[in-house]
């Protein structure tokens, strides 16, 4: 059983696929945080600005079987080419490794998809995923230490001495690395910020949130 919050078709707005054509497939729940308002306090994870809790959200349910939800992803695939060229599902949560599994990621690719996930790097990474974006909390133990992609949102409370910490990433093996200001009343403050770090970090990249730049989901 996987239980979605929801399933659409989209751009990818962030990171190195920034633009690229993808259906977005975010399970429900999270290991970091409850999803209810009542615990972001005491939660390992405090900014998060998501909605993944329950199963209502728009293309949303609960999937029997790896087949099914795999139907479902495909039906939502809005190419009009001729067969599954260059067909890519991003898998996000909450956390998607509570639920991704090999037989899902096996039926996707059997459909000609691509499979991607946005995960926060605290639990392995099953054998078959396509493209890791490892996005780490302050705060979790970090067990996912090589990805195709690293995408740190900055600031967290508990970063004390960020450089320090661009300077143990750098050191890990991930082929991608980018810092994406976190959203909110601050954010100018936070974009002039991740500026001036990528600039002394040259390892580093910027990554916006194009989505919300552009209004799309």
């Amino acid at each position: 059983m996987y239980t979605v919050k929801e399933l659409f078709p989209t751009l990818q707005g962030e990171g190195a696929h920034a633009g690229r054509s993808a259906i977005f497939c975010r399970f429900a729940g999270c290991n970091l945080w409850s999803g209810r308002e009542e615990d972001r306090a005491t939660a390992i994870c405090q900014f998060c600005d998501t909605d993944f809790v329950g199963s209502d959200g728009d293309g949303g349910g609960k999937f029997e079987t790896a087949l099914a939800l795999a139907e479902a992803i495909e039906a939502a695939w809005r190419s009009t080419s001729a067969g599954p060229h260059k067909r890519y599902v991003v898998f996000t949560g909450g956390e998607p490794l509570l639920q991704l599994d090999e037989a899902l990621i096996t039926a996707l690719h059997h459909k000609g998809f691509e499979v991607a996930i946005e995960t926060n790097g605290t639990i392995k990474v099953p054998k078959g995923i396509d493209w890791v974006c490892v996005s780490p909390k302050a705060g979790s133990e970090l067990i996912v230490f090589q990805a195709d992609e690293l995408k740190l949102v900055i600031p967290q409370a508990a970063h004390d001495n960020l450089p320090a910490l661009m300077d143990r990433f750098e050191k890990m093996d991930y082929r991608n690395r980018f810092l994406q200001p976190m959203d909110g009343p601050n954010l100018k403050d936070n974009i002039e910020s991740a500026v001036r770090l990528c600039q002394k970090h040259p390892l580093w990249r910027l990554s916006l949130q194009t989505h919300k730049l552009i209004g799309i989901r």
